[in-house]
């Protein structure tokens, strides 16, 4: 059985990347988490309507909220490698 896990996985690269972009500009950090889990909806929703294949969404609503859900797991794996690293 197949989740769509390597689509999941792929939102989460691109918004950790994300990210990662917005840490070194001249936004606040506080607002990481909102840019993280907006792009993951804007993200979850472009795959949805481009069809993905194994994407583990069937309409926009869940689209956008595996979108969410990903660019939240992105916020709290940078989270969970900074607190390893100290």
């Amino acid at each position: 059985m197949d989740f769509g896990i390597v689509s999941f996985a792929a939102i989460v690269v691109l918004v950790y990347l994300v990210g990662s972009a917005v840490k070194v500009s001249k936004i606040d950090n506080n607002w990481i988490p909102v840019i993280c889990g907006f792009t993951g909806l804007l993200l979850g929703i472009l795959a949805f309507y481009l069809n993905v294949p194994d994407f583990p969404a069937t309409d926009p609503m869940t689209a956008a909220a595996v979108g969410v859900v990903s660019g939240f797991a992105a916020t709290g794996i940078n989270q969970a490698i900074k607190l390893t690293n100290k």
